[in-house]
């Protein structure tokens, strides 16, 4: 598949993971029902070595989704040129069946911010996330699926919802949209909000992938509950419920199961993918 030959036109609607190296030989040897995996763009951009001997031994088998975390494309200043071109070059070697980002900023002038941060809903944010979005896909010549963020609070000046907001970017740009179920339930319970209204309301038609996570609870100042995207956990009852509600509107689609931190043993993360195949065929 690598290096120009392109052997997979589209993720399968299967269950995939976030690929770890710990878990490569356990990959390989017993996948289960594990058919794609995906990898975050930043810690392929280097030249060579073991990432990228596993990531080739791996697409003869596995379709792959590449996920970036660092384009910022929801900042206020103009993309990182060398970055995108790290990235191009990196999706142009692995052809990637998908490649998607989150609706983010994290840069400040010369600054990185190891965070995904929260961007008002207005119709000049709008114009410059949707600029941003046409750059990526003229650059890499693919279309970039945009991912719904977690948030924890909201921002007064924003006159548009989220999925209003998502909606203008597809029409603008013709992007596609990674739903992440573990993100709307996050943002949900945090802002006090219907996780099955904001399914209702997001243009399901433009989905082309979802993830599926852990989260930690917490509780605010006030006492209220307050979820935390860590990706440290298995998947709540709750979230596999809502998988199930927006798998009924979308029908089957691929499915992510994201598990970032303290990182379990592959059984334990196969079993996710098991769960997620489960929802898949209901």
């Amino acid at each position: 598949m690598l290096d120009g030959e392109r052997r997979f036109d589209g993720l399968p609607a299967r269950p995939g993971v976030g690929y770890k190296p710990q878990h490569f030989s356990d990959l390989m040897a017993d996948p289960g029902p594990v058919e794609w995996i995906e990898v975050h763009a930043e810690n392929y951009m280097g030249d060579g070595g073991r990432p990228h001997a596993q990531l080739r031994a791996l697409s003869e088998t596995f379709a792959l989704s590449i996920h970036g975390v660092g384009l910022s494309i929801g900042g206020e200043t103009p993309l990182d040129r060398d970055h995108l071109a790290r990235l191009k070059t990196l999706c142009d070697w692995t052809q990637p069946a998908s490649f998607s980002e989150h609706l983010a900023w994290s840069t400040h002038g010369s600054e990185y911010l190891n965070d995904l941060l929260p961007l008002p809903y207005t119709d000049a944010t709008l114009t410059r996330v949707a600029s941003h979005i046409m750059q990526v896909q003229d650059v890499l010549g693919r279309q970039m699926l945009l991912e719904n963020p977690s948030s924890y609070l909201a921002f007064a000046e924003s006159t548009l919802s989220e999925t209003e907001f998502l909606a203008g970017l597809v029409e603008k740009t013709g992007c596609g949209l990674l739903l992440d179920v573990n993100n709307v339930f996050i943002s949900a319970t945090n802002l006090g909000l219907s996780a099955q209204q904001y399914i209702d309301a997001y243009p399901t038609a433009h989905v082309g992938e979802i993830h599926v996570g852990g989260h930690d609870e917490d509780l605010d100042d006030s006492g209220a509950p307050l979820l935390i995207d860590s990706h440290g956990k298995a998947v709540v009852d709750p979230v596999w419920a809502l998988l199930d509600y927006a798998l009924a509107q979308t029908g089957p689609k691929p499915v992510l199961v994201e598990w970032d931190n303290n990182i379990p043993d592959w059984p334990t993360l196969r079993a996710q993918a098991e769960r997620a195949a489960t929802a898949l065929v209901k």
